[in-house]
């Protein structure tokens, strides 16, 4: 059961504006990345459905975050069906996030009180899943789509929330496209997780990615 509500979770994404996307099947390196991010400053963390056995990852990620790290809220993302998202909700997943929109997801987070936050490629598809109570939705894939996208999206459309993933640097000159544009949060993964760090076991290297990404964000909200 999520620990944390949807208020809190979007209102978390809305003031941090940056939520880490990571996957790895070894939970000792998951935890040491959710413990750097979470020293970084980072307080929203999506764990991707992306390899065998990622719900038993997920699982004692969640149970860590919750023991050792206050305030941070775990999410699932790369979920594309009913069923595997109704399995990571029961793992304790405060949010969910897709690379596609299935409006069949969406009626299970809703019952539980869970945002849903599918990957859209249309203002079609946006539209469809505010329909169907998604408060911030994930246009995907950002470096295919562009800032120009979010920011005619948002002219006609100006209640919208967008995540944006894919693409996204940690740098100020990308950042501030995107939040120029008018994005709610970015999504950031391999930008922020640089193999060579994670194989040195960096951590720290890992922290201060985290903390220079949200200055950067902190600034350009101002």
């Amino acid at each position: 059961m999520a620990k944390y509500t949807k208020l809190q979770v979007i209102s978390t994404m809305k003031e941090t504006g940056m939520v880490p996307v990571f996957y790895h099947p070894d939970i000792e390196i998951a935890k040491n990345i959710l413990r750097a991010c979470y020293e970084g400053g980072v307080r929203a963390f999506e764990f991707t459905n992306r390899g065998d056995f990622a719900q038993e990852v997920f699982g004692e990620l969640v149970k860590y975050a919750n023991g050792n790290l206050p305030g941070m809220i775990v999410g699932i993302g790369s979920v594309v069906d009913p069923a595997t998202a109704a399995m990571y909700i029961q793992l304790g997943a405060n949010f969910v996030v897709g690379p596609l929109f299935n409006p069949a997801i969406a009626p299970i987070c809703n019952r539980r009180l869970i945002p849903y936050c599918p990957g859209c490629g249309s203002v079609s598809e946006i539209g469809a899943a505010q329909e169907l109570g998604c408060d911030i939705c994930k246009v995907f894939p950002g470096d295919v789509l562009g800032p120009a996208f979010v920011k005619d999206l948002r002219a006609p459309m100006p209640w919208s929330q967008i995540m944006v993933t894919g693409g996204v640097k940690p740098t100020k000159e990308n950042l501030e496209e995107w939040f120029k544009a008018g994005v709610t949060c970015v999504g950031m993964s391999s930008k922020l997780f640089p193999k060579d760090v994670i194989a040195a076991g960096d951590w720290g290297k890992i922290s201060a990615l985290c903390r220079d990404v949200l200055d950067i964000i902190a600034s350009l909200k101002k």
